[in-house]
């Protein structure tokens, strides 16, 4: 377990609704190795995002143990959830999250500046230069094309160093020659920093790219896409 990045056992998640607690997750257990790319893949409604957000640490698992990145989240407070989002995880959302009244660079530097770097907006400026948007820092997202938008969010979410990537839907507002784009800049800055990737997509040809696909099915994982020594090692993992 050592080398896991990602450690999900028996986690659940039940929300309260008008017509009684709803049951979105039902008892998941996942390890994701270090450096490992994974797509998640399943129906809309069977559970791919809220898996994430409690992977992210965004919303409490009902049931179950989250570990990520050796740091166990049950009975951490919200201060040191977010501080551990801030310094190992990016995330990239399908519809950007940019905030439209920060240039491009703004949007870049202001985790950083939240994590006391000293070095925020030079940072951002290399990050935005590394996804092609050097000639971009001052425009603001509405000045930018959906694409733009999209590798602004891949250099803010890359920015901090994250031990993981967490991407969903990443290319889902996108048309097929820009989504190809923003795919092989993600594939390639996850490569460069050794970066583990979990994505949730909807695209075969996408969720093929990464090294194995876990399926989602109404709250469960019906297949952990590993084979072999793979599939003892999860079946064994404490």
């Amino acid at each position: 377990m050592g080398d896991a990045m990602i450690a999900l056992d028996g986690v659940e998640l039940t929300l309260p609704s008008s017509a009684g607690p709803v049951h979105i997750l039902r008892g998941l257990d996942l390890v994701v190795g270090r450096g490992e790319t994974v797509s998640v893949v399943g129906p809309s409604g069977s559970g791919k995002s809220s898996m994430m957000m409690v992977i992210a640490g965004l919303e409490r698992a009902t049931e179950g143990a989250v570990t990520v990145g050796g740091t166990r989240f049950n009975g951490l407070d919200e201060d040191s959830l977010a501080r551990f989002r801030r310094d190992s995880v990016g995330i990239v959302f399908q519809d950007f999250h940019l905030v439209p009244t920060m240039t491009a660079l703004e949007n870049v530097a202001i985790p950083l500046e939240f994590a006391g770097r000293d070095d925020a907006f030079e940072r951002a400026a290399a990050c935005l230069e590394s996804v092609g948007l050097g000639h971009r820092l001052t425009h603001y997202p509405g000045q930018l094309s959906g694409g733009e938008q999209q590798r602004t969010a891949l250099a803010r979410a890359f920015a901090a160093g994250p031990d993981l990537l967490l991407a969903d839907e990443p290319t889902g507002n996108l048309d097929g020659e820009t989504g190809h784009q923003i795919i092989d800049l993600l594939f390639g800055l996850q490569a460069e920093h050794g970066t583990t990737l979990v994505l949730i997509t909807h695209d075969p040809e996408l969720a093929a790219r990464c090294a194995r696909t876990v399926k989602l099915l109404d709250g469960l994982i019906i297949d952990h896409g590993l084979s072999g020594n793979g599939a003892a090692a999860q079946a064994a993992a404490p």
